[in-house]
């Protein structure tokens, strides 16, 4: 029969077979990266909140407008043309500080965007790890699979041939011929289970696995999960983003409360007619409300719900980011133990396996034992596949809760997206290809579209 032991020294470091060009965990995860579509819907989501900012900086600006018109009256004693020429000018000289505050709320929600694009890359990149790792998983149990298959083809042979000289009954090769016909079943189900996982790996990582390469030495998380819960509380892009809303929410409702107080505007106008008679003016104009029937005093109540709102998610999502990194770390050490366990039952089972096939030629044990004994191996080299690849998702899952998987700080060889240079080229509500910072914008929407 086939020697049990080389197989359980493969599967205890949960190697197979590569070719030369091995796709690594990191191709993978800068494949994600580069492929995401979810990663450029929140790309563009930052880049219109950018704009907010540029709208909100432009409400201070002056406002320049014109109109022509001509007009035709038909009269006694004959008709009338007329035309006239208008240029309009206005611009906002004081509000008491609301446009200031709508900008500084604007500058907030960028804030909120970016950690949101954030997480969304940590989620991408977590995603594409576990299916990394789903991948090899399922590639080792085939591989198990297939191992136990021809093992126990073999079995059946020698069961049939000592049947033959008469050794054996019927009944083990029955035993053994119904061993062989789940283990097919087996086999089958696990490759099944390959075929999910590679679909599950294209839509992560934008391309079918091509002979995938073990995985690299797991990253380095903190020893403690309180040292891990610290840092999360600092680096999580969810409670960052939470965070930012909380600040734009308070400038959004002082910026309601202010809403009764008047505002004073410059206006200019210049106008020419066809008889060449033109006129000019220049002023300002102080507005403010008397009655709206009770909108502002709505509108600060609506602003303050909303405070009051993301407030309470503050403390919700930072609780749950704790349980996220909590859940990791159990996880982490479920895992670490059951491989610890792993390992004693393969190479127990695999002593006790060799053990049973002695007394079977001596005819102390029946086929029924040698079966039950290779099964009991089999089972424990999938616990220690399943515990190996656990703790694998379990560290990438401890990154994930503390925000730190990103592009960045895993060091990928990709072109990392700078979240701030669209801001940098919008925030001061440039004219595209006429201002200087027009100009920089142009370079900047040229990179975005390369990338």
């Amino acid at each position: 029969m086939r020697p049990i032991g080389k197989i359980a020294v493969v599967l205890a470091s949960v190697t197979l077979a590569l070719p030369a060009t091995a796709e690594t965990m990191t191709d993978a995860l800068a494949k994600a990266y580069r492929n995401s579509g979810l990663i450029d819907q929140n790309r563009a989501v930052l880049r219109a909140a950018d704009e907010d900012v540029a709208g909100a900086v432009a409400a201070l600006r002056p406002v320049i407008s014109y109109a022509a018109g001509a007009n035709y009256a038909s009269s006694l004693p004959g008709d009338n043309l007329s035309s006239s020429v208008s240029l309009n000018a206005g611009v906002l000289l004081y509000d008491f500080g609301r446009s200031q505050l709508g900008i500084d709320a604007a500058k907030e929600a960028v804030l909120a965007t970016r950690s949101a694009l954030v997480d969304i890359e940590n989620s991408v990149l977590l995603n594409a790890a576990l299916a990394y790792l789903s991948v090899r998983r399922a590639e080792a149990f085939v591989e198990l699979r297939e191992n136990n298959v021809r093992l126990l083809m073999q079995q059946l042979r020698a069961t049939r041939d000592r049947f033959d000289v008469g050794e054996v009954t019927r009944t083990d090769v029955s035993l053994a011929e119904a061993r062989l016909a789940a283990a097919r079943s087996g086999l089958a189900a696990e490759q099944g289970g390959l075929a999910r996982a590679q679909e599950q790996y294209k839509v992560a990582v934008g391309t079918f696995p091509s002979g995938l390469a073990a995985a690299p030495r797991a990253p380095k998380v903190p020893a403690t999960e309180k040292a891990a819960r610290d840092i999360a509380r600092k680096t999580n892009p969810q409670l960052k983003q939470v965070q930012h809303q909380v600040a734009a929410a308070e400038l959004s409702v002082e910026q309601a409360a202010r809403g009764v107080y008047p505002t004073l505007n410059g206006t200019g106008r210049v106008s020419i007619d066809d008889q060449g008679n033109d006129n000019a003016s220049i002023g300002v104009e102080l507005s403010g409300l008397i009655y709206q029937g009770g909108a502002v005093a709505s509108g600060l109540r609506r602003a303050q719900a909303g405070r009051d709102q993301v407030r309470a998610q503050l403390h919700t999502t930072g609780l749950l980011v704790d349980q996220q990194v909590g859940n990791a770390y159990a996880n982490l050490a479920v895992a670490v133990a059951s491989i610890d366990a792993s390992n004693r039952q393969v190479r127990a089972a695999s002593l006790a396996l060799e053990g049973v096939r002695e007394e079977f030629q001596l005819g102390a044990r029946t086929t029924l034992d040698v079966l039950d004994q290779e099964q009991e191996l089999l089972d424990a080299q999938t616990n220690l596949v399943s515990a190996t690849v656990d703790r694998m998702a379990a560290i990438y899952s401890v990154l994930d809760a503390m925000g730190t998987l990103t592009a960045e700080n895993l060091q990928l060889n990709v072109p990392i997206y700078d979240p701030a240079a669209y801001y940098r080229a919008v925030k001061d509500a440039p004219t595209v290809n006429v201002s200087p910072q027009g100009k920089r914008l142009d370079r900047v929407l040229r990179s975005i579209g390369k990338e």
